[in-house]
């Protein structure tokens, strides 16, 4: 398939969400812009202490998590698709009084428009299954990445978008290597099921294998791969909060989210 026309799918999707999520209950803005972090205790502990460190957020969406690691001290620069919702981002960056960076490209474009190197790349949640191959999204984040740097993922699991999340209840329809793309059309969005906005998806599925492949062919030595029962968020049918505030499936039949880190090599 034509991969230029789903991204410019994707995108038209994207910049139609901006308004519905910036106005969310799901994203909260009013308590952001009054100081609570939109990151979550995967990557808070992943990530460590980044006062000082030089951040490329990826596909960072309106840019609450890389203000958020601004506000923590890290000079970021956040990239996205979208310019609805790069044009967000900035207007927060101003009205918060941050001095985050932002670039509306692809992500797998990020080299063309950035050519700084970074202490830290960073992604999460959604990103790369709007992907068709992750070789040149690893090969771009090798060579934005310092020598000794790392990059980090927290994401979820490639087993939970092997569901038709669009019927009731999810049917199990896609390939774990399925290579073809997922096209989804459905009114809503996950931040707002009631929103009327009609959604138009292209996605990929990605194997663990391909991902941490992927990275390691890109020059980077990979710390640890990581799966986790519970997500930060309830955006999955039949899911339970635990006593951590985090959801899980009440079978535990499979994970929800994955994290990898992974080291450029000196």
């Amino acid at each position: 398939m034509d991969t230029q026309e789903a991204f410019e799918t994707n995108k038209n999707t994207w910049n139609k969400k901006v308004a519905v999520h910036a106005s969310s209950e799901f994203y909260n803005l009013k308590d952001f812009k009054e100081g609570k972090s939109s990151l979550n205790k995967y990557e808070l502990k992943a990530l460590g202490t980044i006062s000082g460190k030089k951040m490329l957020h990826l596909q960072c969406h309106f840019g609450q998590d890389t203000l958020s690691l601004s506000r923590m001290g890290a000079k970021c620069t956040g990239v996205d698709i979208s310019d609805e919702a790069i044009n967000l981002a900035k207007n927060l960056n101003t009205e918060l009084k941050q001095d985050a960076q932002f670039v509306c490209c692809n992500v797998l474009d990020t080299s063309k428009h950035i050519s700084e190197k970074f202490d830290i790349i960073f992604t999460s949640y959604g990103t790369i299954g709007w992907l068709p191959d992750l070789q040149p999204w690893a090969k771009m984040i090798s060579e934005r990445l310092k020598p000794g740097g790392f990059f980090y993922i927290v994401e979820f699991h490639p087993i939970a978008w092997m569901f038709d999340y669009t019927v009731s209840p999810p049917l199990m329809k896609y390939g774990y290597h399925q290579k073809e793309a997922v096209y989804e059309e459905y009114e809503g969005t996950y931040a707002n099921p009631d929103s009327k906005i009609l959604s138009k998806e292209y996605g990929w599925n990605h194997s663990l294998g391909e991902v941490i492949t992927s990275l390691c062919e890109a020059g980077l030595y990979v710390e640890y791969l990581k799966e986790h029962d519970a997500s930060p968020y309830d955006i999955f049918p039949g899911l339970e909060k635990n006593r951590e505030g985090m959801f899980a499936l009440k079978t535990k039949m499979y994970p929800l989210i994955f994290e990898i880190k992974a080291i450029k090599k000196v």
